[in-house]
């Protein structure tokens, strides 16, 4: 019956309806959370210093490879989960389900044993200074401690999402942002635990979100149920997750790479400060495409239940409509930080040098901002259809093919600024790629046409 309740409207609700239903609470909660990392950094910046920021710049690449792994699980998950609900396949769904709940258990122990062998030596690599090593290691200690915590909590959201319960998802993202907000001072002045008491706040903050998920699933909540025999591994179902789920680990890994690169020019070019002022515009860009990545997350179930159920038409609307909302969307985001760059800035700290600095490299990095929203939504698009080549193209395009060579090429002409030319210049390429990959698949998926293909397609993925 809740299966019917939550996962059926996918297929009868009106589009714009669902659309609306179910980004606005992935905007919500992927506001908070990106407000979460705003005001932690905010904490970490007046509390400590720009040189503490520049230690958890750093150590973020670490927490992307977790993230990217949670992501292949929760986001491949997802996308096989609608289209088997969609398809009235409910034990399958079960099936996967349970099998991405074991892999999970396998990252979260990987993760334990390397925050005791090689933490220091992992962050060294990624291009710790002597001088900010200290607060790399002191942050990302208590969270690799905690590796269960993030990634239960990174791919189950994907996976309640994809059975239409969106308001669960967003509630799953602002609990632990909401949490974080309030332990955070607590932790770091309260407790004078500096940088780790942000890690502590941060782990304790996922655990309790963690509590919340496990009762949702166990508790009959859900359409999808949890038991002990789901659990045990079935390779063929993690291929297909896989498969599906490994452009969104490409990103996030690929992300990662992109993170080491950017620092090791910046402090090449540079020094530490530039680091740190990247930490904190990485910050505001996180917040700034939150909007559009909710909107897409909105979209992926909608687009994958119909693909399922051979609902050809919803799905086309659903991508026509996405593309529009993505699309001004991304333009105010770049309006508002052409207009106001030093004003953001100024939230997370005084220091002129900082402000001054940062605010041209804003300037900079949003150039060409506006045309962002596309190439989000055509890698969801096509990870929501189950058609992994192209979404991993999509994954691959703006950061390994464009922004990391360019981030390696363009410092050696034009210094700190080529790491920021870099990336409209990025954006740009991607935004072309994607743009020509809807157009050559624009038979099958935007306009009515081939449906025949289209159903081959759904054979084909389901056997």
């Amino acid at each position: 019956m809740k299966e019917k309740m939550q996962s059926d409207k996918l297929g009868t609700e009106s589009i714009p309806k669902l659309l609306r239903d179910l980004s606005i609470p992935a905007m919500i909660g992927m506001f908070v959370m990106a407000l979460y990392n705003v005001v932690d950094t905010i904490f970490i910046s007046y509390g400590v210093g720009i040189e503490a920021v520049a230690g958890v710049t750093i150590a973020f690449p670490v927490m992307m490879i977790i993230m990217a792994v949670s992501a292949a699980m929760g986001i491949g998950g997802a996308s096989v989960i609608s289209r088997r609900l969609g398809e009235k396949r409910g034990d399958e769904a079960n099936q996967v389900f349970g099998n991405i709940i074991s892999i999970i258990l396998l990252i979260s122990i990987i993760g334990v044993i390397a925050s005791f062998t090689f933490l220091e030596p992992m962050l060294v690599l990624f291009g710790a200074s002597p001088d900010i090593l200290p607060y790399a290691v002191e942050y990302m200690f208590p969270i690799m401690l905690g590796t269960f915590f993030f990634s239960f909590a990174f791919a189950t959201n994907n996976i309640v999402r994809s059975e239409g319960n969106a308001k669960f998802a967003m509630n799953t993202m602002i609990i632990p942002a909401v949490l974080n907000i309030i332990l955070d001072p607590i932790f770091i002045f309260g407790l004078n635990m500096g940088v780790q008491g942000a890690a502590v706040a941060t782990v304790i903050s996922q655990a309790a979100v963690t509590v919340v998920i496990l009762r949702y699933y166990l508790t009959g909540q859900s359409s999808l149920s949890l038991a002990w025999e789901d659990l045990k591994i079935k390779w063929s179902i993690v291929k297909e997750v896989v498969s599906v789920g490994m452009p969104a680990f490409v990103q996030q890994a690929s992300g990662s790479i992109m993170m080491i690169a950017i620092n090791t020019m910046l402090i090449q070019y540079g020094s530490d400060l530039y680091v740190g002022i990247f930490g904190i515009i990485q910050r505001i860009l996180m917040f700034a495409v939150m909007p559009i990545i909710g909107v897409m997350q909105g979209m992926m179930p909608i687009v994958g239940y119909n693909y399922g159920a051979k609902q050809f038409e919803r799905m086309r609307e659903t991508i026509w409509l996405t593309l529009k909302v993505v699309v001004i969307s991304s333009v105010v985001i770049f309006l508002s930080m052409m207009i106001f760059p030093a004003w953001f800035m100024r939230i997370f700290t005084a220091d002129p040098e900082v402000i001054e600095a940062g605010a041209s490299a804003m300037r900079i990095l949003f150039l060409t901002f506006f045309v962002v929203g596309v190439q989000v939504v055509a890698g969801g698009l096509y990870q929501a259809l189950g058609k992994p080549k192209p979404a991993l193209i999509l994954s691959l395009s703006r950061q390994i093919l464009f922004l990391i060579p360019l981030v390696l090429i363009l410092p050696r002409f034009f210094g700190v600024s080529g790491v920021w030319i870099a990336f409209p210049i990025a954006d740009v390429l991607s935004f072309v790629l994607a743009s020509a990959l809807l157009y050559k698949d624009r038979d099958t998926i935007l306009v009515k046409g081939k449906e025949e293909e289209v159903k081959e397609d759904i054979i084909s993925l389901t056997h």
